[in-house]
């Protein structure tokens, strides 16, 4: 039998379990940096297979290796455990037990799928040399990003790893299809904090006060000028706002307000300039209205970047287990992930599992409180992670 259809025919008959695994892990989330009981689960998982592993890495992080019948290279699969804080609206068995958290993301069938691609290769350990490295991830979702500690931890050494692969949902994909992009893929993301300080007073005598709303209305409106005339029009650029807080009243000017944004580009070298004219710009025109800035721009994760050549091998390997048509090109998007981390220190490749399915009702986006997939997914989800392994170490080699 064809490696491709053993590895078919073993994610199929793992459905179930990998199934049960994403309920439980579905019904039990937890947020960033408290995943203390997911990373028991996962443990577990991986001591019934007698999967060697390290834990505590970068918090609740766990790297497990499955060694090949021969030493060789090592590539590593990535998976991350965090859930986000959102009220779960779905009606279904497996529905969130814990308040106000929820699998938004898609991050329980990551690390489903990475057990089951586990299981698969642990299988198959005497038909490859080399070793497969399996990253279970905490924090995604929240700075300074599960990734970094990692990386800083070793979770890339002993063995050193010489490519890393990732793999996350994608409910604008339908299931039975993925999606991937050679190059700059995701944006960087850096979040911003400025509260603006005048003077409050009446608001029938503005002429007394100095009035930080409209300064602050000024300056949400001067920054977009960053955007359409300094930056580059061929380079996805964006500066948003989500947060106004102004405590006045309707005849009351405050003292105040304060302003939450996001600042993402594709361009490192453009990012801290952008930076730089930020700052400048607050300061300079809040202080020429008679106010004082404070900015604060909290540094987030970098340009993700899909190695050219190993996105490559990657997509030939996707073609011949999943058939051409069905793996599609994507378009860069603006979100943006810490697996960049992993590629600014080696060969890495992050692609997108389609977990869509309208005659079943699923086609909620992710970070939503309705957000689900068409479980089909998993079966591709394991055995797709499994193939890309094995098709990397072969190439190494």
């Amino acid at each position: 039998m064809k490696l491709i259809d053993t590895i078919k025919d073993k994610s199929t008959s793992l459905f179930k379990e990998v199934q049960n695994i994403r309920h439980h892990l579905h019904m039990h989330p937890e947020l960033s940096f408290e995943e203390k009981e997911t990373s028991m689960f996962v443990k577990n998982k991986l001591n019934e297979m007698g999967i060697e592993y390290k834990d505590g890495i970068g918090g609740y992080g766990i790297v497990a290796t499955i060694k090949g019948k021969q030493n060789g290279p090592n590539v590593a699969l990535r998976a991350d455990m965090d859930a986000l804080p959102i009220q779960e609206e779905n009606d279904i068995p497996y529905r969130s037990k814990r308040e106000g958290v929820m699998h938004a993301c898609g991050h329980d069938v990551h690390t489903s799928s990475l057990l089951g691609a586990a299981a698969i290769l642990n299988e198959l350990k005497d038909q490859f040399n080399g070793s497969v490295k399996f990253i279970f991830q905490p924090a995604e979702e929240k700075l300074p990003g599960g990734a970094s500690l990692m990386i800083k931890e070793g979770a890339l050494k002993n063995p050193e790893t010489k490519s890393i692969i990732g793999q996350h949902v994608m409910p604008f994909i339908d299931t039975g299809k993925v999606g991937i992009r050679s190059g700059v893929y995701m944006a960087s993301t850096d979040e911003l904090y400025i509260t603006i300080k005048g003077k409050g007073g009446h608001g029938a005598m503005p002429h007394l006060a100095i009035d930080p709303v409209y300064i602050a209305s000024n300056l949400i409106v001067s920054l977009q000028q960053i955007i359409s005339r300094r930056a580059k029009p061929i380079m996805p650029c964006v500066l948003s706002f989500g947060r106004f807080e102004a405590l006045g009243a309707t005849n009351v000017i405050p003292d105040k307000a304060i302003l939450h944004g996001t600042f993402r580009t594709l361009d490192e070298t453009w990012r801290v300039r952008a930076h730089e004219m930020i700052t400048e710009m607050c300061h300079a025109l809040v202080e020429s209205m008679g106010a004082t800035c404070n900015l604060e721009i909290r540094k987030g994760y970098p340009v993700l970047i899909n190695e050219e050549n190993l996105t490559k091998r990657c997509r030939t390997a996707m073609e011949d287990y999943m058939e051409k048509e069905n793996v599609q090109p994507l378009d860069v998007w603006m979100a943006a992930e810490d697996f960049s981390y992993y590629s600014h220190e080696i060969p890495a490749c992050f692609y997108r599992l389609g977990t869509r399915n309208e005659k079943k009702g699923i086609v909620s986006s992710v970070h939503t409180s309705t957000f689900n997939i068409d479980e089909d997914a998993l079966v591709t989800g394991m055995g797709l992670m499994a193939y890309l392994a094995l098709s990397e170490l072969n190439q190494m080699v």
